[in-house]
C-alpha cells in the first residue's frame, strides 16, 4: 500500500540545449515532466512510499515516461490505452530580455479520456494521502469529471486529500478554472495556492494572511499552504499561522520547484510531521530543485536537511 498516490498527465519534455532556439535546433534533451509525477517523485526520494496512476499510450513514447519514473523508486499503476497521444511540451531556455518559453503539444493525448473505472481507486482509497491539480480537470471534461469522483471517493475513504491549484493560462480562463476547483474544494483537505492564483483566479484580496485565513474559513480546509515566490510561503492550520522563509538558491532551473515543494512538503507531512517542520522541508526542497535541470527534483534526505541545517558545501569529496 502506498503512503501517498498522485494522479495527473506526465508528458515528455524536450528541451534545446543551452539558450539554442527551437526552430533552429538540431538536439534536444528528452525528460519526463508533470505536475503530480514530479511530487511523488519527490515525496518518494524523501522517505514516503509513493505511487503515480494516469493513463498513457501504449506505445515506445509511453514507455519511456513509466521507464524513467521507476528509476526514481515510484510504484507506476497505469492504463495503457490504444488510442490518444503522448502529450509533449518544449522548453526554449532565454534569458533577458528573450525570456523563457514553453510550448505545449498535448491534443488528444491518450489522458484526457480516463475514467474512474479505469483507474486503481482502490489504492487511492487505501493510501494515506491522495493528490493531484488544477491543471488536470483543464485539460478535457472528462478528467474534469474524473478528478472530482477521485476526490470524492477519497475523502470517502479517509484518505487525506491535497490539491494545488497551479493555475495555468494556456489551459483556461481564470473564470473556467474558479468555476471548477471551487466545485472541487469540499473533498480537499488541504489546499496549496499560488498567492498571485488565490487573488486572479479565486478573486481574493487583502494581505496574504487575510486570504489564507479567508479560504480556510470558507471552505473549511484543515490546512492551506499560500506560496509566494521569494517571500516566506504561509500556512494556516487550526486558525494557526505559520510562515517559512525561502532559502538561498540559485534560479537556473525554476520548472518544477512548485512540485519539489508540494513533494517535500508531503513527505513529510503524510507520514505525521508537524505543519511547521513540514514547510521548513519544502522549502530546502524547493531551493535545491532550482540547481537541478528537468523537471523532476532528483534530491536525497540528506541534502535537504544540510539545506535546512545551513551545512552545504562548494564540492563534495
Amino acid at each position: 500500500m502506498a503512503d501517498l498516490v498522485t494522479f495527473g498527465e506526465t508528458m515528455l519534455r524536450l528541451s534545446p540545449p543551452g539558450d539554442e532556439r527551437i526552430e533552429t535546433a538540431d538536439q534536444y534533451t528528452v525528460r519526463a515532466a508533470g505536475a503530480e509525477s514530479n511530487v511523488a517523485v519527490a515525496a518518494q526520494r524523501l522517505g514516503l512510499d509513493s505511487a503515480w496512476t494516469s493513463k498513457l499510450p501504449d506505445s515506445p513514447v509511453g514507455r519511456r515516461v513509466t521507464g524513467e519514473l521507476r528509476t526514481h523508486g515510484v510504484t507506476v499503476d497505469v492504463v495503457w490505452g490504444d488510442e490518444g497521444r503522448q502529450g509533449t511540451y518544449y522548453l526554449e531556455n532565454g534569458d533577458q530580455p528573450r525570456g523563457d518559453n514553453v510550448i505545449y503539444d498535448r491534443h488528444d493525448a491518450a489522458v484526457t479520456t480516463a475514467t474512474p473505472s479505469e483507474l486503481p481507486t482502490g489504492r487511492i482509497e487505501n493510501a494515506s494521502g491522495f493528490h493531484t491539480t488544477g491543471i488536470t480537470p483543464a485539460l478535457s471534461d472528462t478528467l474534469e469529471e474524473t478528478t472530482a469522483t477521485l476526490l470524492s471517493e477519497a475523502s470517502e475513504a479517509g484518505t487525506m486529500t491535497s490539491f494545488d491549484l497551479n493555475y495555468r493560462s494556456k489551459l483556461w480562463s481564470p473564470e473556467d478554472a474558479r468555476e471548477t476547483v471551487e466545485s472541487l474544494f469540499s473533498d480537499i483537505d488541504l489546499l496549496v495556492v499560488a498567492e498571485r492564483d488565490a487573488r486572479d483566479v479565486l478573486g481574493r484580496s487583502g494581505d496574504s494572511e487575510e486570504i489564507a485565513r479567508g479560504l480556510a474559513d470558507e471552505f473549511e480546509f484543515e490546512l492551506i499552504v499560500l506560496t509566494r515566490g521569494t517571500r516566506p510561503a504561509l500556512a494556516v492550520a487550526g486558525g494557526t499561522i505559520f510562515e517559512q522563509p525561502t532559502f538561498e538558491s540559485t534560479n537556473a532551473h525554476p520548472v518544477g520547484t512548485g512540485d519539489a515543494f508540494v513533494g517535500g512538503f508531503l513527505s513529510q507531512y503524510v507520514g505525521g510531521t508537524d505543519v511547521a517542520d513540514a514547510l521548513e522541508y519544502a522549502a530546502a526542497t524547493a531551493a535545491l530543485k532550482r540547481s537541478i535541470p528537468g523537471d523532476i527534483a532528483v534530491v536525497t534526505p540528506a541534502e535537504v536537511e544540510a539545506i535546512i541545517e545551513g551545512d552545504t558545501a562548494a564540492m563534495s569529496r
